[in-house]
């Protein structure tokens, strides 16, 4: 990680994942805050992290070069209100991690102006440091702070670019709520194994092997998902059969549909978002 300070506004699971990703890395705490209303919470981070806190949003905005919008979408209007006067004297670099929140509507709640911007798109598996994030910069993002919006990612998993905003609603569609269906994958192959005789652990088992084992091939191949599936997937055989009863039932055409409602249902909620502005 670039050596700057960090605040986060908000100690969610989020939060917590990025700050434990990056002291894992090699981050010093002393240069880590958070504000979080929570005292509980504060007091867990506190101990677990050896990292500043706060109740206070302003003295934790007042301290950092780059700050983590790590609330929830329904109450970042608000609490970017509130910091506007601060940011705008200090100028620091923003990472909105709130689903569905537009940067022109964020670069309204906290003043206007040539703010340097960066919304995310992370998933739930940078709680166990394997996320696919993507990013996008607005205009006034230098090269040295997309690094740090960048590296600050990478603490928790992969990461891509977006140089159009709208994408971020197929990246919402796609990786952002991708786990679910792949959970859901998981869930029916498990159910079906049990109503075919096996027991339940061993068809949980069973089925979250192959999937990592799959998800594994896949990462650490050249070959595209397509080409690994025609490779195990013989003349005639078991695999062909499924396949096909697959392909049949419609699951990709299926797949786009999902893809596409959770697209809209993405800009919907970006709509009613900016209606706050």
């Amino acid at each position: 990680m670039l050596e700057s300070s960090i605040g986060f506004i908000g100690g969610g699971n989020m939060a917590r994942s990025l700050i434990g990703g990056l002291i894992a890395g090699g981050s010093d705490p002393r240069h880590l805050w958070v504000a979080e209303p929570n005292p509980d919470q504060r007091d867990f981070l506190r101990s677990q992290f050896q990292l500043q806190v706060s109740a206070d949003n302003t003295e934790i905005a007042a301290q950092v070069d780059t700050l983590v919008l790590a609330v929830k979408p329904q109450v970042l209007p608000q609490v970017a209100r509130r910091l506007a006067p601060l940011i705008q004297a200090r100028q620091p670099l923003v990472i909105s991690i709130a689903a569905g929140v537009r940067e022109p509507d964020l670069r309204t709640w906290l003043g206007g102006g040539s703010l340097a911007l960066v919304r995310t798109m992370p998933n739930t598996p940078a709680l166990v440091g394997s996320a696919a994030s993507a990013l996008f910069a607005n205009p006034f993002v230098s090269d040295r702070q997309r690094q740090q919006a960048e590296s600050l990612l990478r603490a928790v998993g992969m990461t891509v670019w977006v140089e159009d905003e709208r994408l971020l609603d197929t990246v919402t569609a796609l990786s952002g709520s991708g786990p679910a269906y792949f959970f859901l994958l998981m869930e029916a192959l498990e159910q079906a194994g049990v109503a075919q005789g096996l027991d339940a652990a061993t068809a949980r088992l069973l089925t979250l092997q192959t999937a990592f084992g799959a998800a594994k091939m896949a990462l650490e191949s050249a070959e595209s998902p397509a080409a690994l599936r025609a490779r195990v997937t013989s003349p005639g055989g078991t695999t062909e059969r499924a396949v096909a009863t697959l392909r049949d039932g419609g699951l990709e055409s299926l797949l786009a549909r999902a893809l596409d409602a959770a697209r809209q249902r993405a800009q919907e909620l970006g709509d009613l978002l900016g209606g706050q502005s």
